[in-house]
């Protein structure tokens, strides 16, 4: 299935880079969240973000988002400087994760009416018939969220992040507590995305075989700080390691130690 243009460019051509983060950094009193950190996300791309708890992941997602504000740095997403052009910025990226489900109280129908209201998506009732086709969810469509199994809810807000075609898909965990195969299914999904369309992927998991599996590079952050960053396959020998595991345990404990030494 091709993912085609819902929104037009400014230029003659798309932006080089779907997202491009510059020097960005949060800050809260003393505490650094995020540390000045640069990178960015190509077409058809499928990009990695790792690192313990408190590395500053759900950090980076939420200021890409537009939810927090940088306290310094610059994020573009398709050219488009987010601070200065926030919700043209915006039109473009979608965002997943299980734990922010879609409201429980509506069905499934419902939930992707009103966000595909809240996106402005052109030919809406044509948009859901097609992602409840793709996502297996027509048989849901009266049901309401909240009683769906978490696969199935994973499903639902796979379906509402892609109602607007985004060109940013920022994916939070996308597979935590799914069963094998569901897991398996939200992760051919999200690859097909990449490969067909005209996107991006940001994915954030702690899921070393499934980061090896679908990403084409990844980012080590801790401590807000990019560490390392790499194809996931071929990184850890790079360093020493068996395993992007055993990379991300080493780097887990010795935050503060990069390792260009190996």
């Amino acid at each position: 299935m091709r993912y085609p243009v819902s929104w037009p460019m400014t230029a003659s051509q798309p932006a080089a880079n779907v997202l491009y983060v510059s020097e960005l950094s949060k800050t809260y009193g003393s505490t650094v969240a995020v540390d000045k950190i640069s990178f960015k996300i190509r077409r058809n791309e499928i990009v990695g973000l790792l690192g313990p708890n408190g590395a500053g992941k759900t950090t980076t997602i939420n200021m890409v988002l537009g939810v927090l504000e940088p306290t310094a740095g610059s994020i573009q997403i398709e050219g488009i400087d987010l601070k200065a052009h926030r919700s043209r910025a915006l039109e473009c990226t979608n965002f997943a994760a299980v734990y922010a489900p879609v409201p429980g109280n509506l069905t499934v129908y419902q939930n992707l009416r009103i966000f595909g209201m809240i996106y402005g998506v052109q030919d809406l009732q044509h948009r859901i018939e097609e992602l409840l086709e793709q996502f297996n969810l027509a048989r849901f469509r009266n049901v309401k969220s909240g009683v769906l199994s978490s696969g199935e809810q994973t499903r639902v807000g796979l379906a509402k992040a892609m109602l607007n075609r985004p060109r940013l898909l920022l994916l939070d965990e996308p597979t935590a507590s799914l069963d094998p195969s569901v897991a398996q299914e939200v992760r051919n999904q999200i690859r097909d995305f990449a490969a067909q369309g005209h996107g991006g992927v940001l994915w954030t998991s702690h899921n070393m075989y499934e980061v090896e599996e679908v990403c084409r590079r990844v980012l080590f952050l801790s401590r807000g700080k990019i560490l390392l960053e790499g194809d996931p396959r071929t990184l850890p020998r790079e360093h020493g390691k068996e395993t992007l595991e055993e990379l991300f345990i080493a780097l887990a404990r010795e935050p503060l130690i990069t390792m260009e030494a190996g």
